[in-house]
């Protein structure tokens, strides 16, 4: 059974995000996070439906979502969810420390 697991970087991302809404719209907070569930299982079904980033790091891939990309990778069967990051930093420095 496939699935998608998200790592610590990512958890960090999305806990500043939480933050973000804790903030300012708890409502769409949740919205945001129901449907970031919604893309992760579609990526779970459709693994290549992400754009390649792979001129910024090796069998990197990444989804838009709203004005965030879900970077992540394919291993096996599962995806492992990166980073969840706004379209607008740069995004290459993002991943310069990355194995």
């Amino acid at each position: 059974m496939s699935r998608y697991v998200i790592n610590i970087l990512a958890s960090q991302d999305l806990n500043q995000i939480a933050d973000y809404f804790a903030d300012y719209n708890v409502e769409a907070g949740e919205k945001f996070f129901q449907e970031f569930n919604n893309k992760c299982q579609q990526l779970v079904l459709f693994p290549k439906s992400g754009k390649s980033y792979g001129y910024i790091h090796r069998d990197l891939r990444g989804l838009s979502f709203k004005d965030h990309i879900i970077f992540y990778r394919i291993l096996g069967e599962d995806i492992e969810i990166l980073r969840v990051i706004s379209g607008r930093r740069n995004l290459s420095a993002m991943f310069q420390n990355s194995e």
